[in-house]
């Protein structure tokens, strides 16, 4: 059966469309308006081996806030919606990713229970050109609420933050695709429970 979805969602502030398929080869075309997002939202579909086709619009001209929470939104819903009842999948994902000299590890679990652990200290960093780092918190949030995900990013060291977010999008990438996984072994869906 085939792990793919599509979701749209259209607000008086944002117009999001995704189409993903869980089983792809790293393929992406993405087109957010936000350049920084673009490449990070590439980076993860690369390193997480999924395929991803998104367009956002939004209301950029008054900030970036309300384009990038809704697309972490759309996400995440596409991801669960692909994920369908989640039997044999394996659950669990981790990853360590340097990028320079940073270094960033993302753990994961599809588990039903959204939660975001986000330990990056980005102080008093410069933005990304004209993009504000302290949005990709309000991203992950997003994404973990609507995916149904428990999602731990610590960030054990870094100097330029643009090297810091990149460690944590290939992290994740690479943790979803171990967590999404099939393995044949598991009967039904990982849990004593019998449920996720």
């Amino acid at each position: 059966m085939p792990r793919t979805a599509k979701v749209e969602r259209k607000t008086t502030e944002t117009q999001i469309k995704v189409s993903i398929d869980i089983d792809g080869k790293g393929n992406a075309c993405i087109d957010t308006t936000i350049p920084f997002l673009d490449h990070m939202l590439n980076l993860m579909t690369r390193h997480g081996f999924f395929n991803l086709d998104l367009t956002a619009k939004g209301d950029t001209e008054i900030d970036f806030h309300h384009t990038v929470e809704d697309i972490g939104i759309v996400l995440g819903d596409a991801f669960s919606k692909a994920l369908g009842d989640k039997k044999r999948i394996k659950r669990y994902g981790s990853a360590t990713v340097p990028m320079d000299e940073a270094l960033a590890t993302v753990n994961l679990d599809i588990s039903g229970r959204p939660y975001l652990v986000y330990n990056i200290s980005l102080g008093k960093k410069c933005k990304v050109r004209n993009f504000d780092p302290g949005l990709i918190e309000d991203f992950f949030r997003a994404f973990v609420n609507h995916s149904g995900m428990t999602l731990h990013i610590n960030v054990q060291y870094g100097r330029d933050t643009h090297h810091i977010i990149e460690a944590v999008f290939k992290a994740i990438g690479r943790a979803l695709d171990s967590a999404t996984s099939i393995d044949d072994r598991i009967k039904g869906v990982l849990s004593t429970k019998g449920k996720i």
